[in-house]
């Protein structure tokens, strides 16, 4: 019985920028629960390899290609998931990376192409899935934040002002889609993704800096946070919308080391 409240069996997933890093992470995960999951991102190469390697391992997963930052293709996008699959239970808004760039340098183009492509983008993308949504009992949506949806560090204003507008959006969405779709996100800490190892291969000393900023003192993996989607997206969390889900390792806020681990 418990096994069957985290069954993702039957539903149809589209997880946006899952051809690498946390998207593929959790379009493996739902993929193990049982969904049908539609790769996209970019890059063709990443997108296809990750499709593939969940085909071999017996799942159902599909490629499809695109750049969701074009808002012309999302419609093309919805139906050919739907055409392939026969409909859609499950939208994850992943896509949409930051840089780091101070307050001083910070352009409006660079602050505007962050909000398009992750709030506005998400809600484009919720409005055309919600037709398909509304006839599957069950469905959910789930944001992919960033912990600078609410800390005030330096360096990333553009990137973590659209996070933070997107994290009060999964609590509006939820307002307005419940009782029959249920919207709640996700907070990623430090993650194992091949843009922090690139971080971490240029400059070792941030390695440090990431394991010391979590209570379980390690990097998460993208696998862990597939297993909290899948909690999300399933039976499980039938009585959950409107939520912020920590997977971060836990916050640590002092600004020096008080006393010892354990």
């Amino acid at each position: 019985m418990v096994n069957e409240m985290f069954s993702l069996e039957g539903k149809v997933a589209l997880v946006t920028g899952s051809g690498r890093g946390i998207g593929a992470g959790i379009a493996r995960m739902f993929a193990e629960a049982g969904a049908a999951v539609a790769i996209t991102g970019r890059t063709a190469s990443e997108v296809e390899a990750t499709a593939a390697a969940i085909r071999e391992s017996g799942g159902r997963a599909a490629a499809f290609p695109v750049d969701i930052a074009d808002a012309s293709a999302l419609p093309p996008l919805i139906d050919a998931i739907v055409a392939e699959f026969g409909g859609l239970d499950i939208l994850v808004n992943n896509a949409g990376g930051g840089t780091s760039t101070a307050f001083v340098d910070t352009t409006i183009e660079e602050l505007e192409t962050h909000f398009h492509l992750i709030v506005s983008i998400s809600f484009e993308l919720a409005k055309l899935a919600l037709p398909h949504l509304l006839v599957r009992p069950g469905a959910s949506i789930i944001n992919i934040l960033s912990p600078g949806a609410y800390k005030a560090t330096r360096g990333n204003l553009s990137y973590y002002v659209a996070k933070s507008g997107l994290s009060h959006m999964t609590k509006l969405m939820a307002a307005d889609l419940g009782p029959r779709v249920r919207v709640n996100a996700i907070i990623p800490g430090p993650i194992e993704t091949p843009a922090l190892q690139q971080v971490f291969a240029a400059r070792p000393e941030i390695h440090e800096v990431a394991v010391n900023s979590t209570r379980l003192r390690r990097i998460g993996t993208p696998d862990e946070i597939g297993y909290g989607a899948v909690y999300l997206a399933s039976p499980a969390a039938a009585f959950v919308t409107g939520a912020i889900l920590p997977i971060h390792g836990g916050d640590v806020e002092e600004g020096r080391q008080i006393s010892p681990d354990l």
